[in-house]
Parts: structure tokens; sequence; C-alpha cells
């Protein structure tokens, strides 16, 4: 059960209605998980999502890349919400299965393309060593260009706080969804 109770959409302040109908008007679809939490505090609530929305529906990192990154610190955390609801995501924009559940396994998984292989050892030494070596960082550039690595590691930063909020308010996996384990 999440330590917050679930906003009653009818009872926001006018703060929290604002942010509350933004997201609900984006192409998420809805206001859940992260943003259930968020709402607590809605002069956080409204520049998180709105970097969340640039980085997921308008940045030019591609969207298999994105989401492989996603998914990488979604596991890091273990930010169940964020690992379930993502997976498909990943899955729809491309990322190969295997990939995911090597992820989910933690083992390093079998890559095909270098884009993917270097997005991988990015955002894990990002997570795991908190910098990226000379190595990666040029690798990365080479393959991706500077702006593609600004925003992948924006999108490690931010999936980095959504990881937080989810893990710190324990927002629940959704319904029939089975935990990754520890």
């Amino acid at each position: 059960m999440s330590r917050l109770p679930k906003l009653d959409p009818a009872k926001l302040t006018g703060k929290q209605k604002q942010v509350y109908d933004k997201i609900a008007a984006s192409p998420r679809g809805g206001v859940r998980g992260p943003f259930g939490v968020l709402l607590h505090a809605p002069g956080v609530a409204d520049p998180v999502q709105a970097l969340g929305a640039y980085l997921r529906f308008e940045s030019p990192l591609p969207g298999r890349l994105r989401e492989l990154a996603i998914m990488i610190t979604a596991r890091f955390w273990t930010a169940q919400f964020e690992w379930h609801i993502h997976r498909g995501f990943a899955e729809k924009e491309g990322v190969d299965p295997a990939i995911i559940e090597a992820i989910a396994e933690r083992r390093t998984p079998e890559f095909e393309n270098a884009d993917e292989k270097i997005v991988y050892a990015f955002v894990r030494e990002l997570n795991k060593q908190h910098r990226v070596s000379d190595a990666t960082y040029a690798e990365a550039v080479k393959l991706l260009g500077v702006e593609a690595v600004v925003e992948l590691t924006a999108v490690a930063g931010y999936y980095t706080l959504i990881s937080m909020v989810l893990n710190a308010f324990e927002v629940e996996v959704p319904e029939g969804t089975v935990p990754l384990g520890a």
C-alpha cells in the first residue's frame, strides 16, 4: 500500500488541479504512479511533469534508446512501478525482450546494436560509479552525438528522481504484475 492516500480530483487545491489537468491532458493519458505522489507538492509536480513530458514525448533521443535507459535506471533502483509500466513501452519502441529480461535478472545483455551497447554502458556506469569513464563518454559521443548524450544523461537523472519518489512512497505496482526481485 502506498504511503500517501490517492488524492480525490474533486478535492484538489487550485495549483493541484492545474497540474493534474496538465498531466491528464498529456500523452501520458492519466495521473498515476509518481504523479499521484508529486501532486501532494504541486510546486514540485509541475516542473517534474514538464521535464518528463519533454524527455518522453519531444526529445530527439530515439525512443528505443530512451526506453532502454529507463529500464536500466528503473532496475538499478528496483523501482517496481516504473519497471512494469516502461517494460511495455520499451518493447513497443523496439527494445529486444531478451535485453529487457537480462536487465531484469541483473545480467549484462547481448547487444546486436552498438548504440544500445553504449547506452547500457553509459547509464550503468553513471548509476553505479556516479560518473562515466573517458572511454565510455568518447564512444557515446562518437556513436550518438553530444546532444543525444546530454539527453541520455537527463533521462537517467530524471528517472532516478522518479524511481526515488516511487520507492520512498512505496507506490504499488499495477495489479496482476509480479514484482522484480531485489
